[in-house]
C-alpha cells in the first residue's frame, strides 16, 4: 500500500486536516476497490473533526448533508466529500437514524458500517485499519456484516438488497450469517424506498454473477417483498448475465408476465426506460412468430433487439437464436436508418404537385419511407420524384 491513494487534490485535504490536529483517513468503497485490484473512484474522506471544524479549516465549502456530518470540501476545482466520525441511535424506521452524534473515535465511526469489507480506513501514509476482518474477508471473496447481521439489516433494510448486489458485481458469496439474517428480515424491505431499490437493482443487473445473486433474492424470499417479482426466478436467472440494466428490467418484465408500464410504475423507472421496455414488449411479441423483419430492424434499436433476443434464447433454448454480430449486420444493412435518412421531404412533394399541405403528404411520405427501406425504389431524389408523380396523377 502506498501513500499514493486517491487523487493529489484528496490527498491535500487529508494532509490540511491532520495539519489542523485532526484525524482524516479515506474510507468506503475506493479502499476496498484499491485492494481488489480495481481502478478505485469517489474518495470519501472521514475525519474527526466536526463539520463545523471542517468548514474552518477550508474556506470553500458546502452543506451538502451537515445533519449527518457530511461537508463538501471544494479545493483546487474538486469536490472532496468530508463526513465527520460517527454513532447512530436506533432505527425505527428501517431507514435512517433517528440522531447521529459525533464522535472523536474512528474505530466507533467504522462500526456503523454495513460490511466488513467497507469498514476499511486508510491513512494517508498507506497504513490500513482493519478492524473487523474485512480484509479477511475480500481474501476469502465474502461478504459479511459488521458485528450483527440482524441489527444492521434492522437499521437499513436496503443493506439487503447491497448485499445482493455486491454478491452479483464482486462474485462474492454471503456468509452464512448474514445470509440468515436476510431471510430472517426479507419482510423489512417494505420500509425501503421503490427508488433506492432501483439504484441497487441497476446496478445488480450488471454484475458478473447476477444469476447466482437473483437466485439469492428468491432463495431468502426477499422477492416476496420487492414492488414486483415473477414467482419463477428461473428464467431471470437463464438470462443472466446482463449487460445492462435495461436487459434485466427486460427479463424482470417478460419472465413475470408484466407489462412495460406495471414496471415501469412499480419501479418508478423514468419515461425513456418505460419507453423501452415498451418496444421490447411489441418486438417480443413479433420475434415470438418469426425471425424479425426488415420492419422489426427499422423500428426498434439494437439495444432493444438484443434485450428481446436474449429473453427468447432463454424461452426457447433449443430454437435457432439470432446472434448480435447478424442483428448488428441487418441494421447496418438498411437503405435507410429512420424518414430523416429520405432524399426529399414534404416539401418536395407540395412542390412537385403544386399543392398545399394536408394529410396527404403524410400518407405519401409513408408510401416512399416504405418503398425505399424495402428497396422497391432506390433513396434517389429524381427516381422518388420520378415514381411520385407518375403514381400521384394517375391516382388523382
Amino acid at each position: 500500500m502506498t501513500s499514493e491513494f486517491g487523487t493529489a487534490t484528496s490527498r491535500k485535504v487529508v494532509r490540511q486536516l491532520e495539519d489542523a490536529g485532526f484525524e482524516a483517513v479515506f474510507v468506503g468503497g475506493a479502499v476496498r476497490d484499491h485492494l481488489l485490484g480495481k481502478e478505485a473512484s469517489d474518495f470519501d474522506i472521514a475525519t474527526s473533526a466536526t463539520p463545523e471544524e471542517v468548514k474552518r479549516v477550508f474556506p470553500h465549502t458546502i452543506d451538502v448533508g451537515i445533519a449527518h456530518g457530511t461537508v463538501l470540501v471544494l479545493l483546487d476545482d474538486e469536490p472532496i466529500e468530508v463526513t465527520t466520525y460517527r454513532t447512530e441511535s436506533t432505527y425505527t424506521d428501517h431507514r435512517r437514524p433517528d440522531e447521529v452524534k459525533f464522535v472523536r473515535s474512528l474505530n466507533e465511526d467504522l462500526q456503523r458500517r454495513d460490511f466488513t469489507m467497507n469498514a476499511l480506513a486508510l491513512t494517508l501514509t498507506g497504513k490500513l485499519i482493519d478492524p473487523f476482518g474485512g480484509i479477511k474477508d475480500l481474501q476469502s471473496r465474502r461478504i459479511r456484516a459488521v458485528g450483527d447481521a440482524a441489527d444492521r439489516f434492522h437499521e437499513d433494510a436496503l443493506r439487503m438488497i447491497r448485499a445482493v448486489r455486491f454478491a452479483s458485481v464482486l462474485g462474492f458469496a454471503i456468509e452464512e450469517h448474514t445470509l440468515q439474517a436476510i431471510e430472517e428480515n426479507a419482510a423489512s424491505i417494505v420500509h425501503v424506498s421503490v427508488e433506492r431499490i432501483k439504484v441497487e437493482m441497476d446496478k445488480l443487473w450488471k454484475g458478473a454473477d447476477s444469476g447466482k445473486a437473483l437466485e439469492m433474492i428468491a432463495d431468502t424470499r426477499l422477492s416476496e417483498h420487492l414492488p414486483l417479482f415473477p414467482d419463477d426466478d428461473c428464467l431471470l436467472s437463464n438470462c443472466a448475465p446482463y449487460s445492462t440494466a435495461e436487459q434485466g428490467w427486460s427479463a424482470l418484465m417478460l419472465a413475470g408476465h408484466f407489462s412495460a408500464g406495471e414496471i415501469a410504475r412499480a419501479y418508478k423507472l423514468s419515461n425513456r426506460e418505460k419507453d423501452f421496455l415498451a418496444d421490447v414488449q411489441n418486438a417480443f411479441a413479433r420475434r415470438q412468430s418469426s425471425r424479425f423483419t426488415i420492419d422489426d430492424y427499422y423500428r426498434f434499436t439494437l439495444d432493444v433487439l438484443i434485450a428481446t433476443e436474449k429473453v427468447w434464447q432463454s424461452i426457447y433454448p433449443a430454437e435457432p437464436g439470432i446472434s448480435i454480430l447478424e442483428m448488428n449486420q441487418m441494421k447496418e444493412s438498411l437503405p435507410i436508418h429512420s424518414k430523416d435518412d429520405l432524399q426529399v421531404d414534404g416539401k418536395d412533394l407540395m412542390e412537385w404537385a403544386s399543392k398545399r399541405g394536408g394529410r396527404w403528404v403524410g400518407e405519401w411520405m409513408r408510401k416512399i419511407e416504405h418503398s425505399v427501406l424495402h428497396q422497391i425504389y432506390p433513396n434517389d431524389a429524381e427516381k422518388i420524384k420520378e415514381w411520385f408523380l407518375s403514381e400521384y396523377e394517375h391516382q388523382e
